[in-house]
């Protein structure tokens, strides 16, 4: 049953309720409409934000062991560290680790600090990378063996105080714009392209390594086990491969 207005004044104080309620509405509209503005991308410590990290370490690795060779040879010569495209997997890594053990602390930690833990995760990072490559491959990219300091000719004490330094000058200035920038990534945008980037690196590694795998496996005269292998033996030969891993030295 409905009930009759009498007066102006009820009249008047249904339409403020109405108004009210339609107001309400609206800003719970706009409310939704801004939380969905302000999902950002790769937020807090996620796999985004550290793979993010990794991609722009292999790419920044690559240019810079090139312009460095560059500089010392003349030579524009590829230092990445897969077939396809300018990525170098060991920078990626290095970068990674940075941002995934020291970032967290980074505002608050002393320098001495940053330059102790960053000295030690490059050496290891340079360690692992030598010992690995020599396991997997039967080759090696550097020996240190002539150099001072070396540590069993895969790093130097003097390379992880350049790694400390490097890194210090990473975490107090790099680091704080790069994860503002990566924060800044639509979000829709690194959604949709995060998924693209982690298939296309495993197959990229997969492919990489698989490849330099056999040509170890060639030059033992070991023959293909499989049609992979000779899927491998035909299409990344010795002389495809030296174009990007010109100087890897296989051990005879």
């Amino acid at each position: 049953m409905t009930k009759k207005l009498n007066t102006k004044s009820e009249v008047d104080q249904l339409e403020n309720v109405e108004e009210v309620k339609s107001i309400g509405m609206e800003v719970k509209i706009e409310e939704t409409s801004l939380k969905s503005d302000e999902k950002v991308f790769a937020e807090k410590w996620g796999f985004p934000r550290i793979f993010m990290f990794f991609i722009i370490g292999c790419i920044i690795g690559t240019y810079y062991e090139q312009l460095l060779y560059l500089v010392r040879s003349g030579l524009w010569e590829s230092r990445r560290g897969v077939i396809y495209g300018p990525f170098n997997p060991v920078y990626g890594l290095g970068f990674m680790a940075f941002a995934l053990f020291l970032g967290k602390n980074n505002d608050t930690r002393p320098w001495y600090l940053t330059f102790l833990y960053t000295s030690l995760l490059g050496g290891i990072a340079e360690y692992l990378t030598s010992y690995i490559g020599e396991v997997l491959f039967n080759a090696q990219s550097w020996d240190y063996s002539e150099h001072f300091l070396n540590i069993n000719g895969r790093t130097t004490i003097p390379y992880m105080i350049f790694w400390g330094l490097g890194g210090l000058v990473f975490m107090k200035f790099a680091y704080p714009f790069m994860s503002k920038m990566i924060s800044r990534i639509p979000y829709n945008i690194g959604r949709a392209l995060l998924p693209i980037l982690v298939v296309f690196m495993i197959l990229n590694m997969f492919i990489s390594y698989s490849a330099l795998i056999r040509q170890a496996n060639r030059l033992r005269n070991l023959s293909p086990a499989n049609a992979f292998s000779e899927f491998l033996d035909k299409y990344y030969t010795d002389d495809f491969l030296k174009k990007y891993y010109s100087n890897m030295i296989h051990y005879e």
